[in-house]
């Protein structure tokens, strides 16, 4: 995209519109060239919870204000991530997360947060390496993963193809660029190194200690600590 067309690009469009539509663009490119078409439609939000979350996916999240039953899935992205990472590694932590949409959908998904062998085998299938580690060699299934980009994957070429038609990412949290959020990061570390975890759905608040593997009793999801990561997208998704 040349500068003349970013700049009627901008001129255009509303910031909630430029930001969001960039990754309903994305949702859209992979479901096609990774996933034959085969996702319904989600709601993609923004979400910057917690600092060191990449993104998580959310069966059923949202319904329908006008008939109370028609629901759909969310993917959030936390954009406090979108500068620091490169654009290739903030989108493949969206197909992560549509890995898991495809899961419930048309496979079969283990316990909350769990990252079963179906989960695993449609990740690489995509070309996206599951790692409990976010490197070579780390285990493919767990309940805490992450993963790395395999080169010359389906989602390496598919990218490629998605910035060769001039897309990029627009906005990012200004928090990056000002430090608040790593004074934020460091105020909410207690002394006796107590974490905040957060459930995803109800946003219900507990505190322990880093090491604590919480669920929310009333929405049997995974609790997201401020010391942990990337799935909730476990440290790198969930």
């Amino acid at each position: 995209m040349t500068t003349a067309q970013t700049t009627a690009k901008e001129a255009s469009l509303t910031p909630t519109l430029e930001a969001y539509g960039e990754f309903q663009q994305a949702y859209d490119h992979y479901n096609k060239t990774l996933f034959a078409g085969s996702l319904p439609a989600c709601l993609i939000t923004l979400h910057r919870e917690s600092q060191r979350v990449y993104g998580y996916f959310s069966h059923n999240r949202f319904v329908r204000l006008t008939d109370g039953r028609t629901a759909t899935d969310e993917i959030a992205m936390n954009p406090i991530h979108f500068s620091g990472r490169s654009v290739e590694d903030v989108l493949s932590t969206l197909v992560h997360e549509m890995v898991h949409l495809w899961q419930a959908h048309h496979g079969k998904p283990s316990r909350a947060a769990y990252h079963n062998k179906e989960w695993a085998a449609k990740m690489k299938a995509v070309g996206l390496q599951p790692t409990d580690t976010g490197e070579e060699g780390g285990k493919e299934t767990g309940q805490k993963m992450t993963h790395y980009i395999l080169a010359n994957g389906a989602f390496a070429k598919a990218t490629a193809a998605l910035k060769n038609e001039g897309f990029t990412l627009s906005w990012a949290d200004a928090a990056i660029f000002s430090g608040v959020a790593k004074s934020k990061t460091k105020a909410k570390t207690s002394s006796s190194n107590r974490v905040k975890y957060t459930c995803p759905d109800c946003q219900s608040n507990a505190w322990g200690k880093a090491s604590l593997k919480l669920i929310c009793g009333d929405c049997e999801q995974p609790m997201i600590g401020e010391e942990l990561n990337e799935d909730g997208e476990e440290a790198q998704a969930a």
